[in-house]
């Protein structure tokens, strides 16, 4: 496994994926910002959470890259192609499961049953993360897309 080239391509395919994200929200296409989401289960601080969100997702993007890693390692392939594949499922699972679980883990998030409480104020992401817009399953597959995209073009 080439470890260099997944610390540095993982840090430029999250980055990719994290200002996509960000660049869509004030073009309507979401309301979903990770980066805060991430940061709040950390700090009840609104202005230090996007900070610690953003580095939460950094190093997160790293953990990926190193399965995307084992992945391209125990398949042979190392193509764009498969990358995409790769950030497919993983966007899907993000949008079935991950962010379902979140509802239940993180502190300051509301339950979609019981609503809002004083210190559970944010959204929960509901089915596909429909409650943060129509176009928010879109914009998250197309990230990972690329995400993949990036490191199965840039592994060898």
């Amino acid at each position: 496994m080439n470890i260099d080239n997944l610390i540095l391509w993982g840090f430029a395919a999250t980055l990719i994926l994290t200002t996509l994200m960000a660049g869509s929200r004030p073009l309507g296409f979401t309301r979903m910002d990770l980066p805060f989401m991430l940061g709040t289960m950390f700090t009840s601080n609104r202005n230090k959470a996007p900070w610690i969100g953003f580095l939460a997702h950094l190093t997160m993007g790293w953990f990926f890259a190193f399965i995307y890693g084992a992945a391209f390692e125990s398949s042979g392939l190392h193509t764009w192609w498969f990358g995409m594949a790769i950030g497919f499922v993983h966007g899907a699972f993000v949008l079935s499961v991950g962010l379902e679980i979140l509802n239940f883990v993180h502190p300051r998030m509301a339950n979609p049953s019981q609503g809002p409480t004083p210190t559970r104020q944010l959204e929960p992401p509901g089915f596909l993360a429909l409650n943060y817009g129509k176009g928010t399953p879109v914009v998250t597959l197309l990230g990972h897309l690329i995400y993949g995209g990036v490191l199965g073009t840039f592994y060898n």
